[in-house]
């Protein structure tokens, strides 16, 4: 992993760049996206009652790239909403890119309560 040191559905930093957008503060450090990303990991694993993160290596391709996204997402939203004036044209723009990632993050916790999915993406049933 590149500098996140504890988030292992995230495995470099380049797959958070692309949600974070250009807005974000600089303040935002690696260390707060760290705790965060653990915050998703660990609802995840509540979720499915399964150690996802441990058991990573376990994971379909398509099962790390959508739970990769979900904390991905996650981390790009406590980031927006850290400091919504950093470099944003206004207020109204920094909650437009956060109910975008709100929007999907629902999106992907109606897949995820399936349970038929969970097969699909490698999790135990």
């Amino acid at each position: 992993m590149a500098a996140f040191t504890n988030v292992t559905l995230v495995p470099d930093t380049s797959d958070l760049i692309p949600y974070l957008g250009a807005g974000i503060d600089a303040a935002y450090t690696v260390a707060m996206q760290d705790d965060v990303g653990m915050d998703a990991e660990a609802f995840l694993c509540c979720l499915f009652r399964y150690d996802v993160v441990t058991n990573f290596a376990s994971l379909t391709t398509n099962g790390k790239r959508i739970l990769g996204e979900y904390v991905c997402r996650a981390m790009a939203l406590a980031g927006i909403a850290y400091n919504m004036n950093a470099s944003f044209t206004s207020r109204i723009e920094a909650e437009n890119m956060m109910n975008v990632h709100i929007w999907r993050l629902m999106q992907i916790e109606n897949i995820l309560s399936n349970s038929k999915v969970w097969k699909y993406l490698g999790i135990p049933v």
